[in-house]
Order: C-alpha cells, then structure tokens, then sequence
C-alpha cells in the first residue's frame, strides 16, 4: 500500500516551481488559477522572491501547497488510482485534502492565505516562539515543556519523530525550556525562525478565523481517506474534517503517530509530493518503508515510471 504525503512549511525557496513551470502546462495550469485566486502574483514572489516576502505566512502557506498540487498534476495521476491514503504536515492537510478532491485549488488557496495572516495576527511578533528538541521523544518534550511553562502557555506542538519534537508558546516559557532541555534529556534546543506560535492555545484567535471561513466552504468526502494531524487516524467524513482543520490550528500535529498507524495499517510506501523533509521522518518512524521525495522535474519522471 501507498500514501502521499504533503510538506508544511519551512518547505519554501525562492526559484521553487519555476523549473516545473517552464516544463509543464499543467504546472503553470496550477500556479495561475491560485494567483487569480489569490489576486495577486504568488508565482512570481515564488520564482523571484524576495526570500523574506516569500517566508511571510501568508504567502508561504499557498505557495507550498501550490507548489505540490502542481507537483502532482505534472505526475498526471489520479490520487485514488495510486494511493491509499493521503496526509500532510500541517498546512500540508490542506495540501492533501486538494489531491484528493475534497477541496477544490481555488479554495485551498484562499484558505490557506486566511490561515496564515489570521495564525500571524494572533500573537504580536515577539510574544511568541517555537523551538524544537533534538534527541527528544513525546514524553521528555512534554515534562521539559510543563517544566518550563511557569503559568505561561508551552505546549508540545509537533511530535514529528522520535528524535524531533517541536514545543511552541510564549517566548519568556520557551527561551526557559531552551535552557532546561539539555538537562532535562534532550540532546539539543534550537530556537526555530517563525514568527508565531503555531499549534499551540495561543492561536486560539486563528482557529475561530478558520471556524468561520471553513462554514461556508464546500468539503466532499476525499477519493482516498486522510490520516488527521490531530487525530493521527483516516477520517472521510466531511463534517468531521471541517472540525479537525479548526483543531488543528490550535492542537498538536501528531505526525509520529501518523506515520506509524498508516505503516501498521500496510503503507509500506510513501510519496513525498513537493518536497525532501517528511521523508526523512518517516525513515525515522518507519526504517522498513521506502521513500520517494518528488520535487523536480526530473523527479517527476523518475517517479511517473513507479507510480502508475
């Protein structure tokens, strides 16, 4: 069995998509409805930068998610005829609801540019941050965060592997756990450049934004079932997708277990569509599964070959 798997973000680079556009109809297909979309010209910061205006959130979130469905539209299959199931990191969910037709390209953009300036309102610059625990399991992260919070909001955010866990909350209860971590049992604390605080209780404010933009919008049952960040199980059901989205701004992403039920439920291979980062953690969550990334054009050949 198989699963397709979508990038989060930190997945952006200036020049990304710009060689698959050159290459593809259905590529460039993709990057100009989600400019129209938008109202304004995502591919071109995506192909020029600035770098900066391209890490901004609101803009980061689109652009990697346009970036993969181009990814996949380039590849020329349909999700249900390769695929078991689909998942995504975060914003990735977003990403894979599309691939599986449960979300339409249009709206996933607008979607995703809401969910980025509203997650980037919630808490001023400088309030928040996000760190991520090196040689860290669940469990350690989760007594280095409660040790730190002091009163103040640290929260696991992203149990990504068993080595990697990212912590997220108010900057004075994070730079704490940063100084306790080591001693604590991690290996190492790097701080992550984010300029918010996601999945954590302090986006409270985004998932109400999402609340009310996800009512209005049309969800149909995915071709394929998607595996949940918040759940970490296959959800079909369109109300119960629409609530998990708005759970998922403010839960943690337990892509761990994610990987690991879809592994035990026979995904014994997975596909990395528009970026190289997850499959580095499934390898770690699951060493016996065989991993593909699909970035580039020549990936995209390489992998039309295997996939069909």
């Amino acid at each position: 069995m198989r699963a397709l798997i979508f990038p989060g973000q930190g997945s952006q680079a200036v020049g990304m998509g710009a060689a698959l556009a050159d290459a593809s109809r259905a590529a460039r297909d993709v990057f100009d409805e989600v400019d129209e979309a938008l109202g304004q010209n995502l591919f071109r910061l995506m192909r020029e930068g600035p770098d900066e205006e391209l890490k901004l959130t609101e803009n980061a979130q689109s652009a990697i998610m346009a970036h993969s469905i181009a990814v996949l539209r380039t590849l020329g299959i349909r999700v249900v005829d390769v695929a078991s199931f689909v998942a995504g990191h975060s914003l990735g969910e977003y990403t894979a609801l599309c691939a599986a037709g449960s979300l339409d390209l249009s709206t996933t953009a607008k979607l995703l540019k809401l969910r980025g300036q509203a997650m980037q309102q919630a808490v001023p610059v400088g309030e928040g941050a996000m760190a991520a625990l090196l040689g860290a399991d669940l469990g350690v992260a989760q007594k280095i965060a409660e040790a730190a919070s002091e009163g103040e909001v640290c929260t696991v955010a992203n149990d990504n592997d068993p080595s990697q866990v990212v912590i997220s909350g108010r900057k004075s209860a994070i730079d704490r756990a940063i100084a306790i971590a080591k001693e604590m049992g991690a290996k190492r604390a790097v701080p992550l450049p984010v300029s918010a605080p996601f999945h954590c209780p302090l986006m409270e404010p985004a998932a109400e934004a999402m609340r009310d933009a996800l009512g209005y919008v049309v969800i149909v049952p995915p071709a394929v079932p998607l595996y949940a960040n918040v759940t970490a199980q296959p959800e079909s059901d369109p109300d119960k997708i629409r609530n998990q989205l708005v759970e998922q701004v403010t839960g943690m992403v337990r892509w761990r277990e994610s990987v690991a039920n879809m592994f035990d439920a026979g995904v014994h291979e997975f596909v990395e569509i528009g970026g190289k980062v997850l499959g580095a953690m499934v390898k770690r969550i699951a060493p016996d599964a065989t991993i593909t990334s699909v970035v580039t054009i020549e990936d995209v050949e390489a992998a039309a070959k295997e996939i069909a």
